[in-house]
Order: structure tokens, then C-alpha cells, then sequence
């Protein structure tokens, strides 16, 4: 088990929604562990957002999950993360704090140079965000 830190297509009812990839390969529901926030920026590219890590930035609301193993290979297929390929998104480490407690979790950031000229979300929060456009 691990844990992982989503903020946009991968919380639950979006489009990755993170149990519904996890049913859909046969791979232990993941346990929603509570919510959290990242220091960054956040960039609308349309269909889905973008986290560039940042410590001036605003606090970035995702969700964490304990997740079997197994799911990080489909979340990285879904993210489009490969071993030795600088796309988009890249596979991190981060800690976070829920409940009190640091958890240190995977999470998918983007490098800053994929974003000059899109709409920042000053918000942080992807989904209140999607939901008021």
C-alpha cells in the first residue's frame, strides 16, 4: 500500500475518478484517507487541471487515498507518466498534512513551462472551479 495525493481528474465523481479506474482494472477500491492541500499553482488546461508546485503559491485542494500498489501503474498510464519520459505530468513525492498527521504520498505535478498563457485557478480547488465554469 501506498498513498497518492489527486487534485483534479482523479477525485471522486471526476472524470479519472480514482475508484472507478481502480473497479475498472479489478484492483482494491482505494480508502479515501481525508483531505489536503499543496502549496502551488493551479493552470485550467481545459479538460483537466495542471499543478505547478510552488511555495508562494495558494494551497491546491486534492484528496488522499491509501491505494493498492498495482494502482500506481494505471494512474501513471492515465497521467501519462513513463519511466525516462519528461511529458506533461511527472510522478513526485510529497508530504501532506491530514488530520494532523504528515503522510507522504505520490502525486502528479507539471513542469512549469507547460503553462505560460493558460488561466491560473486562483481557487486551488479544481472542482469548484469546473463546476463554476
Amino acid at each position: 500500500m501506498q498513498n497518492v495525493f489527486v487534485y483534479g481528474t482523479l477525485r471522486a465523481g471526476e472524470v479519472n475518478d480514482i475508484s472507478s479506474a481502480a473497479a475498472r482494472h479489478d484492483i482494491a477500491a482505494p480508502t479515501l484517507l481525508g483531505t489536503a492541500t499543496v502549496k502551488g499553482r493551479l493552470y485550467d488546461f481545459g479538460a483537466y487541471p495542471g499543478l505547478v508546485v510552488d511555495e508562494h503559491g495558494v494551497s491546491v485542494t486534492g484528496d488522499v487515498y491509501a491505494i493498492d500498489d498495482a494502482l500506481v501503474a494505471v494512474l501513471d498510464e492515465i497521467e501519462e507518466v513513463y519511466p525516462g519520459v519528461e511529458g506533461l505530468f511527472r510522478g513526485r513525492d510529497v508530504t501532506v498534512e491530514v488530520d494532523g498527521a504528515a503522510v507522504p504520498c505520490r502525486f502528479y505535478p507539471v513542469a512549469k513551462e507547460a503553462v505560460p498563457g493558460l488561466k491560473e485557478i486562483t481557487s486551488g480547488d479544481w472542482v469548484a472551479h469546473r463546476r463554476a465554469r
